[in-house]
């Protein structure tokens, strides 16, 4: 047994990242640390540049400007008081919020839902689907419906939620 050399397997999973190292002790334990040295910092740092949607605190923040009935998603403020931009982002955080809790069957929403829900022209609704999609807010799905995309639902959270709540607050 002595005459073998004898080859060590090192697995290393972490998050998305996965290696498998063979080779003598010297080889392998030089590996993962060049492994731990190389990839692992800069892994940590794009974590830190992804945009990243915290469910829990996405739902607090909507309290009282969504809610969701047996009978799907609804905004609790009166469409007067919204632009056509944050009334359809905020439809469509709805189907996205309810589509994560599993309270609505998807995340995307057709242009004629979203004009109903809007009560305005076609034209009008098409306009300014297009103005959110131009800020990257929305996306035109490959079946022919809306949804925010991360980068928007961040953005939702972070100014139009906010902004609506000062309106609330001022008009109430």
């Amino acid at each position: 047994m002595s005459g073998e050399s004898k080859t060590l397997t090192v697995h290393v999973k972490y998050g998305d990242l996965e290696k498998t190292f063979v080779g003598s002790f010297e080889e392998v334990w030089l590996s993962v640390n060049r492994f731990f040295s190389e990839f692992v910092p800069s892994f940590e740092i794009s974590k830190r540049l992804r945009l990243n949607v915290d469910l829990q605190t996405l739902v607090s923040d909507c309290e009282g400007i969504i809610a969701f009935s047996n009978e799907g998603a609804n905004l609790l403020v009166s469409k007067d008081r919204l632009t056509d931009n944050e009334t359809l982002l905020l439809w469509l955080l709805a189907y996205y919020v309810g589509f994560q809790l599993g309270l609505v069957s998807g995340n995307a929403a057709s242009k004629e839902d979203l004009q109903a829900r809007l009560g305005k022209s076609s034209k009008i609704t098409s306009t300014r689907l297009g103005e959110l999609a131009k800020s990257q807010l929305v996306v035109k799905t490959a079946d022919d419906k809306y949804r925010l995309t991360t980068f928007g639902v961040v953005q939702v959270q972070k100014e139009v939620l906010p902004r609506i709540r000062a309106k609330l607050a001022v008009k109430g």
